[in-house]
Protein backbone atom coordinates (compact mmCIF):
# COMPACT_ATOMS: atom_id res chain seq x y z
CA UNK A 1 0.00 0.00 0.00
CA UNK A 2 1.34 3.28 -0.94
CA UNK A 3 1.95 5.45 2.38
CA UNK A 4 0.34 8.74 2.39
CA UNK A 5 0.14 10.97 5.45
CA UNK A 6 -2.12 14.22 6.25
CA UNK A 7 -0.70 17.56 5.60
CA UNK A 8 -1.57 18.60 9.69
CA UNK A 9 -0.75 22.37 9.01
CA UNK A 10 -2.99 22.77 6.02
CA UNK A 11 -5.59 20.48 7.94
CA UNK A 12 -5.80 22.79 10.90
CA UNK A 13 -6.47 25.46 8.66
CA UNK A 14 -9.80 24.25 8.34
CA UNK A 15 -12.90 23.19 10.65
CA UNK A 16 -14.13 20.23 8.21
CA UNK A 17 -11.66 18.06 6.08
CA UNK A 18 -12.94 15.54 3.57
CA UNK A 19 -10.64 12.30 3.00
CA UNK A 20 -11.59 10.20 -0.15
CA UNK A 21 -9.73 6.86 -0.96
CA UNK A 22 -8.57 6.68 -4.46
CA UNK A 23 -9.89 3.60 -5.06
CA UNK A 24 -11.52 0.92 -2.99
CA UNK A 25 -9.59 -2.05 -2.06
CA UNK A 26 -10.92 -5.47 -3.10
CA UNK A 27 -11.42 -6.24 0.15
CA UNK A 28 -12.44 -2.92 1.26
CA UNK A 29 -16.34 -2.29 2.89
CA UNK A 30 -16.97 0.15 -0.07
CA UNK A 31 -16.24 -2.75 -2.40
CA UNK A 32 -19.01 -4.91 -0.21
CA UNK A 33 -21.49 -2.55 -0.75
CA UNK A 34 -20.77 -1.48 3.01
CA UNK A 35 -20.84 2.14 4.00
CA UNK A 36 -19.07 4.37 1.35
CA UNK A 37 -18.98 7.79 3.48
CA UNK A 38 -18.13 8.13 7.55
CA UNK A 39 -19.08 11.65 9.22
CA UNK A 40 -16.10 11.15 12.14
CA UNK A 41 -16.25 13.53 14.70
CA UNK A 42 -12.58 14.28 16.35
CA UNK A 43 -12.39 17.59 18.83
CA UNK A 44 -10.59 21.25 18.71
CA UNK A 45 -8.55 22.36 15.85
CA UNK A 46 -5.25 22.65 17.98
CA UNK A 47 -6.14 19.39 19.18
CA UNK A 48 -4.64 15.51 18.94
CA UNK A 49 -8.09 14.46 18.45
CA UNK A 50 -8.57 16.16 14.98
CA UNK A 51 -4.95 15.98 13.98
CA UNK A 52 -4.85 12.63 14.77
CA UNK A 53 -8.73 11.56 13.73
CA UNK A 54 -7.41 12.96 10.18
CA UNK A 55 -4.50 10.46 9.95
CA UNK A 56 -6.65 7.43 10.82
CA UNK A 57 -9.42 8.82 8.66
CA UNK A 58 -6.73 8.80 5.65
CA UNK A 59 -5.03 5.86 6.44
CA UNK A 60 -8.60 3.78 6.67
CA UNK A 61 -9.88 5.65 3.56
CA UNK A 62 -6.44 4.04 1.07
CA UNK A 63 -7.38 0.20 2.50
CA UNK A 64 -10.91 0.21 2.17
CA UNK A 65 -11.86 3.30 -0.56
CA UNK A 66 -14.55 4.61 2.28
CA UNK A 67 -14.56 8.66 1.87
CA UNK A 68 -14.69 10.40 5.52
CA UNK A 69 -15.94 13.94 6.39
CA UNK A 70 -13.83 14.74 9.49
CA UNK A 71 -15.22 17.18 11.98
CA UNK A 72 -13.91 19.83 14.62
CA UNK A 73 -15.84 19.26 17.57
CA UNK A 74 -16.26 20.17 21.42
CA UNK A 75 -14.40 16.72 21.57
CA UNK A 76 -15.80 13.90 24.26
CA UNK A 77 -19.18 15.23 25.33
CA UNK A 78 -20.28 16.86 22.04
CA UNK A 79 -19.38 13.75 20.43
CA UNK A 80 -21.37 11.51 21.71
CA UNK A 81 -24.12 13.92 21.28
CA UNK A 82 -23.16 13.73 18.20
CA UNK A 83 -23.52 10.04 17.77
CA UNK A 84 -26.71 9.82 19.42
CA UNK A 85 -28.04 12.29 17.33
CA UNK A 86 -27.28 10.36 14.25
CA UNK A 87 -25.14 13.61 12.86
CA UNK A 88 -21.98 11.54 12.50
CA UNK A 89 -21.22 8.13 12.29
CA UNK A 90 -17.92 7.97 14.12
CA UNK A 91 -16.60 9.79 17.02
CA UNK A 92 -12.99 10.09 19.41
CA UNK A 93 -13.98 9.89 23.14
CA UNK A 94 -12.71 9.36 26.36
CA UNK A 95 -13.76 5.71 28.08
CA UNK A 96 -14.33 7.02 30.88
CA UNK A 97 -17.25 9.56 29.73
CA UNK A 98 -18.16 7.14 27.32
CA UNK A 99 -19.36 5.56 30.53
CA UNK A 100 -20.55 8.37 32.49
CA UNK A 101 -23.15 8.63 29.07
CA UNK A 102 -23.89 5.19 28.78
CA UNK A 103 -24.70 4.92 32.70
CA UNK A 104 -26.32 8.40 33.20
CA UNK A 105 -23.61 8.95 35.86
CA UNK A 106 -21.56 12.52 36.56
CA UNK A 107 -20.95 13.96 33.40
CA UNK A 108 -24.03 12.88 32.09
CA UNK A 109 -26.19 12.62 35.29
CA UNK A 110 -29.72 11.75 34.32
CA UNK A 111 -28.57 12.03 30.45
CA UNK A 112 -28.33 8.36 29.76
CA UNK A 113 -27.30 7.95 26.24
CA UNK A 114 -26.80 4.70 24.92
CA UNK A 115 -27.36 4.93 21.25
CA UNK A 116 -23.34 4.38 20.38
CA UNK A 117 -20.88 0.87 20.50
CA UNK A 118 -17.30 0.68 21.31
CA UNK A 119 -15.08 0.19 18.07
CA UNK A 120 -11.31 0.38 19.75
CA UNK A 121 -9.23 2.15 22.78
CA UNK A 122 -6.89 4.01 20.49
CA UNK A 123 -4.20 5.64 22.98
CA UNK A 124 -3.57 6.52 26.85
CA UNK A 125 -4.81 9.84 28.58
CA UNK A 126 -3.00 9.51 31.63
CA UNK A 127 -4.14 10.89 34.61
CA UNK A 128 -1.34 13.41 36.35
CA UNK A 129 -0.67 14.74 39.50
CA UNK A 130 1.97 17.09 39.85
CA UNK A 131 3.01 18.87 42.89
CA UNK A 132 5.28 21.24 43.79
CA UNK A 133 8.21 19.52 46.17
CA UNK A 134 8.00 22.50 48.41
CA UNK A 135 4.78 22.01 49.11
CA UNK A 136 5.33 18.82 51.39
CA UNK A 137 3.44 16.74 49.19
CA UNK A 138 4.62 12.95 48.71
CA UNK A 139 1.46 11.19 48.05
CA UNK A 140 -2.19 11.95 46.98
CA UNK A 141 -3.58 11.77 50.98
CA UNK A 142 -0.88 14.79 51.14
CA UNK A 143 -3.36 17.14 49.01
CA UNK A 144 -5.58 17.64 52.13
CA UNK A 145 -5.22 21.34 53.38
CA UNK A 146 -3.22 21.97 49.86
CA UNK A 147 -3.83 24.48 47.12
CA UNK A 148 -4.98 22.03 44.15
CA UNK A 149 -6.12 23.08 40.63
CA UNK A 150 -8.45 20.24 39.42
CA UNK A 151 -9.23 20.75 35.70
CA UNK A 152 -12.24 23.30 34.56
CA UNK A 153 -15.05 23.13 36.17
CA UNK A 154 -17.50 20.31 34.74
CA UNK A 155 -14.73 18.58 32.84
CA UNK A 156 -13.55 14.99 32.55
CA UNK A 157 -10.65 16.03 34.46
CA UNK A 158 -12.26 17.44 37.83
CA UNK A 159 -14.33 13.95 38.10
CA UNK A 160 -10.81 12.20 37.58
CA UNK A 161 -9.81 14.19 40.43
CA UNK A 162 -13.06 13.68 42.75
CA UNK A 163 -12.68 9.65 41.78
CA UNK A 164 -8.81 9.61 42.48
CA UNK A 165 -8.81 11.90 45.55
CA UNK A 166 -11.75 9.74 47.46
CA UNK A 167 -9.59 6.35 46.66
CA UNK A 168 -7.34 8.13 49.11
CA UNK A 169 -10.15 9.31 51.48
CA UNK A 170 -9.95 12.94 50.26
CA UNK A 171 -12.64 15.02 48.89
CA UNK A 172 -12.65 18.25 48.06
CA UNK A 173 -14.07 19.27 50.92
CA UNK A 174 -10.35 18.75 52.01
CA UNK A 175 -8.72 20.91 49.86
CA UNK A 176 -8.39 24.53 48.62
CA UNK A 177 -10.07 23.95 44.83
CA UNK A 178 -9.81 25.89 42.04
CA UNK A 179 -10.84 25.40 38.36
CA UNK A 180 -7.50 25.68 36.16
CA UNK A 181 -6.80 24.63 32.63
CA UNK A 182 -3.28 22.87 32.38
CA UNK A 183 -1.66 25.46 30.76
CA UNK A 184 -3.12 28.13 33.37
CA UNK A 185 -2.28 25.58 36.59
CA UNK A 186 1.42 25.54 35.61
CA UNK A 187 1.40 29.32 35.17
CA UNK A 188 0.10 29.32 38.58
CA UNK A 189 2.50 26.48 40.32
CA UNK A 190 4.86 28.58 38.63
CA UNK A 191 3.60 31.76 40.91
CA UNK A 192 3.28 29.62 43.59
CA UNK A 193 -0.48 30.36 43.72
CA UNK A 194 -0.81 26.45 43.47
CA UNK A 195 1.00 23.24 45.18
CA UNK A 196 -0.78 20.74 43.29
CA UNK A 197 -2.79 20.16 39.83
CA UNK A 198 -4.78 17.12 38.02
CA UNK A 199 -4.29 17.29 33.93
CA UNK A 200 -5.43 13.88 32.29
CA UNK A 201 -4.15 13.74 28.55
CA UNK A 202 -1.02 12.07 26.98
CA UNK A 203 2.42 11.77 28.43
CA UNK A 204 4.21 13.70 27.70
CA UNK A 205 1.80 16.94 28.16
CA UNK A 206 2.94 20.01 26.97
CA UNK A 207 2.42 22.30 29.76
CA UNK A 208 4.25 19.98 32.25
CA UNK A 209 6.94 19.77 29.95
CA UNK A 210 7.69 23.37 29.93
CA UNK A 211 6.88 23.81 33.98
CA UNK A 212 9.74 21.26 34.69
CA UNK A 213 12.10 22.76 32.05
CA UNK A 214 11.68 25.92 34.98
CA UNK A 215 10.93 24.25 38.12
CA UNK A 216 11.45 21.40 40.24
CA UNK A 217 8.07 19.32 40.33
CA UNK A 218 6.70 16.01 41.59
CA UNK A 219 4.84 13.22 39.71
CA UNK A 220 3.14 11.20 42.25
CA UNK A 221 1.95 8.16 42.42
CA UNK A 222 -1.75 6.43 42.12
CA UNK A 223 -0.62 2.85 42.43
CA UNK A 224 -1.42 0.21 45.60
CA UNK A 225 -4.82 -0.49 47.27
CA UNK A 226 -5.73 2.76 46.37
CA UNK A 227 -5.02 2.35 42.67
CA UNK A 228 -6.85 -1.24 42.60
CA UNK A 229 -9.83 0.04 44.59
CA UNK A 230 -10.13 3.08 41.98
CA UNK A 231 -10.03 0.40 39.09
CA UNK A 232 -12.38 -1.73 40.53
CA UNK A 233 -15.05 1.24 41.26
CA UNK A 234 -14.39 2.50 37.64
CA UNK A 235 -13.31 -0.50 35.26
CA UNK A 236 -12.92 2.55 32.84
CA UNK A 237 -9.19 3.59 34.59
CA UNK A 238 -6.01 1.04 33.83
CA UNK A 239 -2.49 0.97 34.76
CA UNK A 240 0.09 3.01 33.04
CA UNK A 241 3.72 3.66 34.01
CA UNK A 242 5.09 7.09 33.56
CA UNK A 243 8.99 6.56 32.12
CA UNK A 244 11.37 8.10 34.37
CA UNK A 245 12.54 10.30 31.06
CA UNK A 246 9.04 11.93 30.62
CA UNK A 247 9.46 15.03 32.74
CA UNK A 248 12.81 17.32 33.74
CA UNK A 249 13.14 16.27 37.41
CA UNK A 250 11.70 12.77 37.76
CA UNK A 251 13.46 10.46 39.87
CA UNK A 252 12.30 7.05 38.29
CA UNK A 253 9.31 5.62 36.43
CA UNK A 254 6.02 6.65 38.29
CA UNK A 255 2.72 4.34 38.45
CA UNK A 256 -0.37 5.58 37.86
CA UNK A 257 -3.79 5.23 35.67
CA UNK A 258 -5.25 6.24 32.77
CA UNK A 259 -8.38 6.60 30.41
CA UNK A 260 -7.97 6.02 26.82
CA UNK A 261 -9.05 7.74 23.53
CA UNK A 262 -11.26 5.48 22.62
CA UNK A 263 -13.33 5.19 19.01
CA UNK A 264 -17.10 5.00 19.12
CA UNK A 265 -19.66 4.27 16.31
CA UNK A 266 -23.06 4.13 14.72
CA UNK A 267 -24.92 0.95 15.74
CA UNK A 268 -26.43 1.84 12.52
CA UNK A 269 -22.87 1.51 10.49
CA UNK A 270 -22.87 -2.25 8.72
CA UNK A 271 -21.21 -4.72 10.80
CA UNK A 272 -18.70 -5.21 7.23
CA UNK A 273 -18.15 -1.44 7.63
CA UNK A 274 -17.08 -1.59 11.33
CA UNK A 275 -14.85 -4.73 10.57
CA UNK A 276 -13.34 -3.58 7.85
CA UNK A 277 -12.47 -0.10 9.13
CA UNK A 278 -10.99 -1.88 12.88
CA UNK A 279 -8.82 -4.46 10.68
CA UNK A 280 -7.09 -1.79 8.51
CA UNK A 281 -6.74 0.46 11.69
CA UNK A 282 -4.45 -1.81 13.13
CA UNK A 283 -2.90 -3.06 10.17
CA UNK A 284 -1.91 0.08 8.93
CA UNK A 285 -0.44 0.94 12.47
CA UNK A 286 2.52 1.91 10.72
CA UNK A 287 1.40 3.97 8.17
CA UNK A 288 -0.47 5.65 10.80
CA UNK A 289 2.78 6.36 13.38
CA UNK A 290 4.30 7.88 10.23
CA UNK A 291 1.35 10.80 10.41
CA UNK A 292 1.30 10.72 14.37
CA UNK A 293 3.27 9.50 17.27
CA UNK A 294 0.22 8.38 18.96
CA UNK A 295 -0.36 5.30 16.44
CA UNK A 296 2.52 3.76 18.16
CA UNK A 297 -0.02 2.78 21.05
CA UNK A 298 -2.23 0.85 18.59
CA UNK A 299 -2.63 -2.51 20.33
CA UNK A 300 -5.52 -5.00 19.41
CA UNK A 301 -5.26 -6.42 23.12
CA UNK A 302 -5.30 -2.82 24.79
CA UNK A 303 -7.80 -1.45 22.68
CA UNK A 304 -10.27 -3.98 24.14
CA UNK A 305 -8.92 -3.38 27.79
CA UNK A 306 -10.89 -1.02 30.06
CA UNK A 307 -13.71 -0.40 27.78
CA UNK A 308 -16.88 -0.73 29.40
CA UNK A 309 -19.41 0.07 26.59
CA UNK A 310 -20.34 -2.44 24.55
CA UNK A 311 -18.39 -3.41 21.16
CA UNK A 312 -19.83 -2.92 17.82
CA UNK A 313 -20.25 -6.65 16.32
CA UNK A 314 -17.83 -5.50 13.54
CA UNK A 315 -15.52 -4.66 16.19
CA UNK A 316 -15.57 -8.32 17.74
CA UNK A 317 -15.73 -9.96 14.64
CA UNK A 318 -11.80 -8.24 14.14
CA UNK A 319 -11.02 -8.85 17.95
CA UNK A 320 -12.17 -12.36 18.04
CA UNK A 321 -10.46 -12.84 14.82
CA UNK A 322 -7.19 -11.72 16.26
CA UNK A 323 -7.16 -13.50 19.91
CA UNK A 324 -8.33 -10.49 22.29
CA UNK A 325 -11.69 -10.99 22.64
CA UNK A 326 -13.86 -14.57 22.65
Amino acid sequence: MKKRTLGIAAALLALTMVVTGCSASSDGAAAEGGTSKVRMATGGTSGTYYAYGGVIAQSISDTTGISFDVQSTGASKANIGLIADGEVDMAMVQNDVMDYAYNGTDLFDGEKTENFQSMAGLYAEVCQVIANPAAGIETVADLKGKRVSVGDAGSGVEFNAKQILAAYGVTFDDIEVQNLSFSDSANAMKDNKIDAFFCTAGAPTTAIMELSSTNDIKVLSIDGAEAEALMADYPFYTAYSIPGDTYSGMDGDVQTVAVKATLIVNPDLSEDTVYNMTKALFENKEDITAGNAKGEELDPAYAVDGISVPFHPGAIKYFQEVGVME
